[in-house]
């Protein structure tokens, strides 16, 4: 009981703390957007290309909706049943290879089953032209995709259950602060060792593009190590740009494609708005943030584990043995799903006040609206799409409010 009162009080200090942190961190405040702006801003974009956006997301909508149910009703069953703990148990005595082979069947269980709707997704990306990949670049892309998850989830499950067998009081102090501490590590080391897996980064050649990108980081104070150019075309149409790593890892990527879908300017316009999320620190503060939950998280875990009635539905003794890896994803899922439209919320309010930083950074409001413009007609997004799925699931301001923005700020620079 004292070692539970320990994690109580833990589990208190750090809500607390990730409270206080949120809210000096995350910019509540957002940047006016007008509805009437909005509303002028929609009626100028081409009929045809809002039709075609609207249309590609009605045709994603019932694949993304029902893989979501059965993500989760497949969490549910693995997890408040005993058939994970069932699966562990085939993978061996030892209890490390429960722990890591065992996590790992129950999570490719998990994804096999939606495996057909991410196909079915993928056959609408490219009937719409998102998409130039055929089905064995896909498929290779997917296979990347499961062994990078394999890797960094052997090293999670070995890391967590280790603890747990060794530190079986105490387990969830110590998990707590290595969830943090791998929570930094990725953050520095998955733009070098994880982006290179999926695309090929060339430095882009030296030119007035390059030298104004850089010229632009410089007057913004943000060091950056080196403008490459994503490959990005060998997938998708999509265009995009960002700014990635931390510290000696930072640089400025930009996709090939918009190299040769935007104007010079409308890619500085871009890059501008990705330097404002360096300058204002909020991959940092997104790593602080994730940081402190996972810690609550592994903690929330200990206390969950005295609910009998739960472990008793997996089939299982404790959640800090390796057969209890089905229940473990069942909580983390529904958490996840509980959390998501929070998550999108502060994401929003991140990007919104990036987007005043290209602004006031360029001081060209038109050449920004010009961008967001480009950037919802080649990426086929619905500019104003229906308020309760933004809400819930973006992560980005509406093509519109973006534009609207611009105009307000146009205004007010008058």
């Amino acid at each position: 009981m004292m070692t539970r009162g320990w994690a109580i009080g833990a589990f208190v200090v750090l809500l607390a703390a990730l409270a206080v942190f949120a809210l000096v961190t995350i910019p509540w405040h957002r940047a006016p957007a007008p509805r009437a702006d909005q509303l002028a801003a929609l009626g100028e974009l081409d009929p045809e290309r809002v039709a075609r956006g609207r249309e590609f997301h009605a045709a994603l909508r019932p694949g993304n909706y029902l893989g979501m149910a059965l993500g989760l009703l497949v969490a549910l069953v693995l997890g408040l049943t005993p058939a994970a703990a069932r699966l562990v148990e085939w993978t061996g005595h030892h209890w490390l290879a429960r722990a890591v082979l065992g996590g790992l069947v129950v999570v490719l269980a998990a994804e096999v089953v939606t495996l057909p709707l991410a196909a079915w997704r993928h056959t609408i990306v490219v009937r719409y032209g998102i998409s130039t990949q055929s089905w064995g670049g896909w498929a290779i892309d997917l296979l990347k995709s499961y062994a990078v998850g394999a890797v960094l989830g052997a090293i999670v499950l070995a890391g967590f259950f280790t603890v747990t067998h060794f530190a079986p009081r105490w387990w969830w102090a110590i998990g707590a602060a290595g969830a943090a501490g791998l929570v930094v590590l990725l953050s520095f080391v998955l733009p070098v060792l994880v982006e290179p897996v999926f695309n090929r980064f060339t430095p882009m050649p030296d030119g007035p593009l390059r030298t104004e990108l850089l010229a632009l980081a410089e007057r913004d104070g943000v060091p950056v190590r080196d403008v490459l150019v994503a490959d990005a075309s060998r997938r998708t149409r999509a265009v995009n740009a960002y700014v990635s790593g931390l510290g000696p890892t930072r640089r400025i990527v930009v996709y090939d494609t918009m190299l040769t879908e935007a104007t010079p300017d409308e890619v500085v316009s871009v890059t501008a708005h990705e330097l404002g999320h360096a300058r204002d620190n909020d991959v940092l503060t997104g790593t602080v943030l994730g940081a402190l939950g996972a810690a609550l998280a592994v903690i929330a875990l200990y206390l969950l584990g005295s609910w009998t009635g739960l472990l008793r539905l997996a089939g299982v003794d404790s959640i800090a043995e390796p057969r209890a890896i089905g229940l473990l994803l069942a909580v983390t899922t529904v958490a996840g799903l509980i959390a998501g439209p929070a998550q999108a919320f502060v994401s929003r309010r991140v990007e919104a006040r990036a987007d005043r930083h290209a602004l006031d950074l360029t001081a060209d409001p038109q050449t920004f609206e010009a961008m967001q413009r480009r950037l919802g007609s080649v990426n086929l997004a619905d500019p104003d799409p229906p308020h309760w799925e933004h809400a819930m699931f973006a992560s980005h301001p509406s093509t519109v409010q973006r534009m609207a923005a611009a105009r307000a700020y146009a205004r007010g620079a008058r």
